[in-house]
């Protein structure tokens, strides 16, 4: 299989990703709450705190943490369609621009793309790491967009649980039964991860492994 350039396959990924928009919109607004226990317990309370999720999809966990408290949250997706879905959970909700936003953009120019320089905390989720073909450089971005006393924290699927590059015939699992997604799906390993982040000069606080899945927390220092 011809999988093209980098490049190619970023530009396929967006359009693909945006066609699944339809298969993942049912049950939010009803009152699904998407946090999981253990992401709610190490995240700890967002009273009060601004936060940003990156390859926030349709924004249900970037609204989830709204209901949870969170005083002002920004989604980014690259998905135009995505997005705009998001927008619209958001205004079923009752949540307006200023609690929750939605920016359609590349992950890797999200410091340009979003409202504020700086977040109390930055997100990502479960499947968002292994859509990235330059791991430090997204590392880099979410830590510039992570403001002082702040954190980085990310939920994924646990490496162990495969690696894999998903041909163009494959359905794409977290599609949920939606159309074919050519993603090339590559997991990276924790420790990858961990030295990525540790690099930009975050203090890693702890990486957590659960079953199937990990977690990790990382903090920024207060200037002083």
């Amino acid at each position: 299989m011809d999988t093209g350039t980098p490049a190619d396959r970023r530009v396929t990924k967006r359009a693909r990703w945006g066609e699944s928009v339809p298969f993942h919109t049912a049950g939010f607004p009803a009152g699904e709450d998407v946090i999981r226990r253990f992401e709610a317990a190490e995240m700890g309370s967002v009273a009060g705190k601004s936060l940003l999720h990156l390859q926030c999809h349709l924004g249900h966990d970037a609204l989830a943490w709204a209901r949870r408290g969170a005083s002002r949250v920004v989604g980014l997706d690259s998905s135009e369609s995505a997005v705009e879905a998001a927008r619209d959970l958001a205004a079923d909700l009752g949540l307006p621009p200023d609690r929750a936003a939605f920016v359609a953009a590349d992950v890797y120019d999200a410091a340009e793309a979003v409202p504020d320089s700086a977040y109390d905390i930055v997100y990502t989720g479960t499947g968002a790491l292994s859509r990235l073909p330059d791991l430090v450089r997204w590392a880099e971005t979410a830590a510039f967009l992570v403001a002082p006393g702040g954190f980085l924290y990310l939920t994924d699927t646990h490496p162990l649980t495969g690696s894999r590059v998903i041909p163009d015939d494959w359905p794409d699992d977290a599609a949920g039964g939606g159309p074919d997604v050519d993603v090339w799906e590559t997991q990276h390993m924790l420790g990858d991860v961990a030295t990525a982040i540790a690099a930009t000069g975050l203090r890693l606080e702890f990486l957590h492994e659960h079953d199937g899945m990990y977690s990790l927390r990382a903090s920024r220092a207060v200037r002083g």
